[in-house]
């Protein structure tokens, strides 16, 4: 171990050399290590070879339908906010073949030979919608079934965020700018005069057996201080905030609200918020057949209740309009979610914001239904009778 210990924190500190090293041994125990790089002028999460690939020194400047990198004046690489992937992408693929059959009767059915994964960089956001995911995707954690065996086998270092976006609201969501529970390795990343270095926590025993293969050294108290008040101080400093008030009643009582239709007025109806979303899971399936009609598939891929069929039955489309289905993405996103898997279905990272070509913010509108919904004010904003 590099360095001798000065205080007993229960934290340690890597440097940036160590930080490629932790990528190294992940990948020598057969992780398929993914995190964060710079591609197509954005920050994608893409599978790691070695720590050369992380964004040093890039930034993000994002707003209502705007996202843009920049370069930053130090070497940081989780100096930035959510990019358009999240890690949705990988626990649950946009696409993935159920079975193949040939004509002769063989049957193929999924693959059970993937790689585990492990993820580096994945803010407090994430790893609630990490967390999310889990339970929606996988009643039974301990099936056998392709998304268990992914959960299972995943290796999470976290990063807790320092310098949250302009469309970032994770503070107001309870999910960040601290990681929480989930996380193996959580790292606080700091650059100073004293060099640059990550202030580590231990969050499984898993990751206290990666930790101990790295050079890394204790923490000293001050070091633990200033990584804490880092964090602390950047829930301060979000771009938005959701308002705080019981959003499943207020979506509820808001059903007949005439905010629905000026929404409807702007929304594409695209389902780009619903495909950026890390907690978004709707899928539906396709079968599909060759030329020669010898081999068929079939194929599961990520679906958006913002499609005119997705709400077809027998008879017809349920949702026809862009006002009730965007009415029914919000509702149950910040609502009806809570009744069937006990939290939020929104997680305050802002790429719905991001990456609506419109501009849309679903935090904007959530302040506009209190707006129109009286009951729902604050006191001291409540006209006198």
């Amino acid at each position: 171990m590099e360095g001798q210990p000065t205080a007993n924190t229960g934290a340690s500190v890597l440097n940036r050399l160590g930080l490629d090293h932790l990528i190294e041994v992940l990948r020598a125990r057969g992780y398929c290590v993914v995190g964060p790089t710079v591609e197509d002028s954005a920050i994608v999460l893409v599978e790691l070879e070695s720590g050369v690939q992380l964004p040093s020194g890039w930034g993000v400047t994002t707003g209502a339908g705007t996202y843009r990198l920049r370069r930053r004046d130090d070497t940081a690489v989780f100096g930035h906010s959510a990019g358009p992937q999240s890690w949705k992408r990988f626990l649950h693929p946009p696409r993935q073949q159920q079975w193949s059959l040939d004509r002769d009767g063989a049957f193929t059915g999924p693959g059970h030979n993937e790689r585990p994964y492990a993820f580096v960089g994945v803010r407090g956001c994430d790893l609630a919608a990490i967390s999310a995911l889990r339970r929606v995707l996988c009643p039974d954690p301990d099936s056998d079934s392709a998304t268990a065996r992914r959960f299972r086998r995943l290796f999470i270092v976290a990063a807790h965020c320092t310098e949250p976006g302009e469309v970032c609201f994770c503070a107001s969501m309870g999910t960040g700018p601290a990681a929480g529970p989930g996380y193996d390795l959580a790292l606080t990343e700091r650059i100073d005069d004293d060099g640059h270095r990550f202030v580590v926590e231990v969050g499984t025993e898993s990751g206290a057996d990666v930790l101990a293969g790295i050079a890394h050294r204790a923490a000293a108290t001050a070091e633990v201080d200033d990584a804490r008040h880092a964090v602390s101080t950047a829930a301060g400093r979000m771009g938005r905030a959701m308002p705080e008030v019981d959003l499943r009643t207020l979506l509820r009582d808001a059903r007949g609200a005439d905010v629905w239709e000026d929404v409807a007025s702007r929304c594409l109806t695209c389902g780009n918020c619903t495909m950026v979303c890390p907690t978004c899971f709707c899928t539906t399936s396709e079968d599909v057949t060759d030329l020669t009609g010898e081999h068929a598939e079939r194929w599961l891929h990520w679906s958006s209740c913002f499609e005119p069929d997705f709400s077809y039955v027998h008879g017809g489309n349920v949702r026809t309009s862009g006002e009730s289905r965007y009415r029914q993405w919000m509702s149950h996103k910040l609502g009806t979610w809570f009744d069937q898997f006990g939290s939020s279905g929104c997680v305050g990272c802002g790429r719905c914001i991001d990456w609506c070509p419109v501009g849309i913010d679903i935090t904007a509108e959530a302040a506009r239904l209190i707006e129109i919904m009286p009951a729902y004010r604050p006191k001291d904003d409540r006209e006198e009778p």
